[in-house]
This record gives C-alpha cells, structure tokens and sequence, in this order.
C-alpha cells in the first residue's frame, strides 16, 4: 500500500492543529472521509437531488438508480445472498435496535437467554437490556479471559438450549479483540439461536463475508469505514426478515393503507419508513469503491503491522499499561499510572494528535478493567508509522508535564 498516496485523498489530513500537524488517531470513533466520497455526495446534490421511487421524472429515476444501486454494492461487499437482505439504517445502533424491537420482542418470552459479552458497546447492550425487561427473557455474559478475549469453551457452557438469542460484537471497539464470530454462530445455531453481529468496528477494516459467517443479523455503520454519517446496514437472513414486522411506519415502507389497516411493502423496504438517507447511501457506494480498490487484506495487513508497532513503541515506555491481547484489531487502549485518560488526551490535542479518552461507550468493560476510563489510538489505512511516532512523542511531554506524579 502506498500510504503517502493514500493520505493525499483525505483533505483533511492535510491541515495543521494547534500549530502542529494533523496526526488523526480515532478512526475508531469515526473515520475521515477520501475526496472520492465527498465529490459523489456533492454531485448528488448539484446535480440528482430528488427523493426516490416515488417519481417517474429523471431527477428521481437518477437517484433512485443510485440509492438502490449503493444497496447492490454492499451485497456485494458482504456476500449476501440478496439486495432483500440489506436494510439501509442511521448507523449500527440503529441497526441492533431493529433486532431488537423487530425480532427479540416479538420473538422472545420469559425464561428464554439474550447470551452476551462483556466487552458490548453499549449500542449492543442496552437494546438487549431492555428487551428482556419487555420479554422477561434473561441475560447471560460469556466469561473473558484475563487478556480480554473469550474462549470458545466459554461460548459453549454459556449458551444453553434456552438460549434463543446471542449478541456479540465483532471486534472491541475497546480491546480491539477480534471474536471467532463464525464458530459462535455455529455453536449458537445447534442449539437454535440467532445471532445478531455488532460490526461497527469489524467491517471497516477486515473482508467480511455474510454467507460464510452464517450469522443471523449483521449490524454497521458507514462513517466507520470512509462513508459519511448517518448511514449504516442492517444485513438479516430474509427467512428471518419477513417473520419480522416493521419498527418505523409511514411513508415508503406502505403498499396499501385503508382506514383502519395496512399492508407492508416486500424486503428490504418494509423496514426503511419515510424518505431514506439517499446522499449517505450514495456516499456508502463511493465508500465501498474506494476501499475494495485498496482491497481489504491489504488494509488488514497494514493495520496489524501498525498496531504491533505501536506496541513494541508504547511498550517501552515507563508506567503506560495497555489493554487487551496481542493478536487485535488496529486499536491500542492505554493509560498512563496516576494520569487521567482525559489529561493524556489534552496535552496530546496541544500537539495536533487526536486520541479517544473515556469510557467508549463501555461502562461494564471499564468496570471489568478496573478502571474509569481508558485512552485510545486506533489506526486506519491512512496512518503509518510516523503517525505512531508521534504519538510516542506526544505521550513522552505528558508524562513530562505530570512529573511530578511519575
């Protein structure tokens, strides 16, 4: 991967900050955006805005094109089996409470187990939380093992026959643990549970393949992976989708409406009420384009020759912990004894380096660690490792401007 060309897509990486330059370390909260995406959304706008599928003139039929041909892209990139499948959303948390309401509450009831993790963003916890209050259904937790993964014993005393749902990330957004999501689902399927995958932070930088996973539901967002905000993807079984009534309604999603009943369009529309994120669909297709150029082993492979980088860097370094295990995605979780993650994180903003500091939408992963918050550096196809140097740099002035504590 030539990374020096790559960066010179992503215009905002040229700019300085606080008189230093840029180093962007929270890709994990939301990537940046290539010229490619911005110029497909923007033409969208100047030249095909119009709502979609409702109109037969040639702004609208453009955009319809685009909007569903975006839907075709994705399938592609994921494997489904059917552009039915793909579900356009606001986001991941969008995504997995569409399960949850759609499917957990219809389907669950009281003595039935939501088996989960303990390293759930919250946006694949509290949907669970709440179901199960609706349903009566019970919570269960996988164990984690000290270094922060878990073991697929674990997965198999965990999930029981009245296991009717398991909900699991696929890569912490804490961690960076990368969960064996395939043979969780295989040994969830034995014992005839579906499977709802947090993806978040697993498909903007690893090939993922639906079909081959076999999971149930798979949830993301766009702004993870290069797309803007506001757009995300719920992929479901289509067996399961039809089973599922509707969480919105309204426009759109109807094929007939009377007085005093309705009916619902086929899949994938029935779940996509009210006028649809078309420019962030769009931008989500010139996304997909942009990453499958590169290709996605490639961008793996550069992550985890950063992340091990990082490692061995930060490693050396005096009184700085790092969580998680050594094989993991491209996230470095740290923190530095008798400093808050929060003052870390604003002596490296005085030097133009953008970290994550706080608890990342992950209380009882905090609480497991034993800590209030944590600092995080995630990496992207855009970083190297003078990004990482940098870092080291910036962590090295903190840990001079709090001497006093060391």
């Amino acid at each position: 991967m030539d990374i020096q060309s790559i960066r010179k897509q992503f215009p905002i990486l040229g700019q300085e900050v606080n008189g230093h330059p840029l180093v962007y370390l929270d890709s994990a909260a939301t990537s940046q955006k290539p010229v490619s995406v911005l110029e497909a959304v923007d033409a969208y706008y100047k030249l095909n805005n119009s709502n979609v599928h409702r109109g037969v003139h040639t702004l609208g039929t453009r955009a319809t094109d685009q909007y569903e041909g975006a839907r075709e892209k994705v399938k592609h990139f994921i494997n489904a089996a059917s552009t039915a499948e793909i579900i356009f959303t606001r986001g991941t948390t969008t995504s997995l409470n569409t399960v949850a309401y759609g499917y957990a509450r219809q389907f669950l009831k009281a003595g039935d187990e939501i088996v989960l993790t303990q390293m759930e963003h919250h946006s694949n916890l509290i949907p669970w939380q709440q179901a199960a209050k609706f349903t009566g259904a019970t919570l269960k937790y996988i164990p984690m093992e000290a270094d922060g993964t878990i073991t697929l014993e674990a997965v198999r005393q965990t999930i029981t026959e009245q296991t009717k749902l398991v909900a699991v990330t696929h890569v912490s957004n804490v961690l960076g643990t990368i969960n064996p999501v395939k043979e969780i689902t295989q040994i969830a399927h034995e014992k005839g549970a579906v499977v709802v995958v947090d993806g978040a932070q697993g498909i903007p930088h690893m090939k993922v393949d639906v079909t081959d996973l076999d999971c149930d539901f798979y949830a993301f967002s766009g702004h993870k992976m290069c797309a803007p905000t506001g757009i995300g993807v719920l992929y479901g079984k289509k067996a399961i989708l039809e089973k599922m009534e509707p969480v919105e309604f309204g426009g759109e999603m109807i094929d007939f409406v009377d007085l005093y009943d309705s009916t619902w369009k086929e899949l994938p529309w029935k779940f996509e009420g009210g006028t649809p994120i078309i420019a962030g669909a769009i931008g989500l297709g010139a996304a997909i384009d942009f990453l499958e150029n590169i290709g996605m082993d490639n961008i793996l492979a550069h992550e985890q020759q950063l992340v091990q980088y990082a490692i061995e860097q930060l490693s050396a370094i005096e009184g700085l912990k790092i969580f998680g295990p050594e094989r993991r995605s491209g996230v470095l979780t740290f923190n530095m004894d008798q400093v808050h993650p929060h003052d870390t994180a604003t002596v490296l903003d005085a030097e133009g380096i953008a970290i994550r500091a706080g608890h990342h939408c992950a209380q009882p992963l905090m609480k497991w660690l034993e800590v209030t918050a944590t600092a995080r550096a995630s990496f992207y196809l855009y970083n190297d490792e003078s990004d990482i140097d940098r870092l080291v740099e910036g962590i090295q002035r903190a840990k001079e401007y709090f001497g006093d504590v060391f």
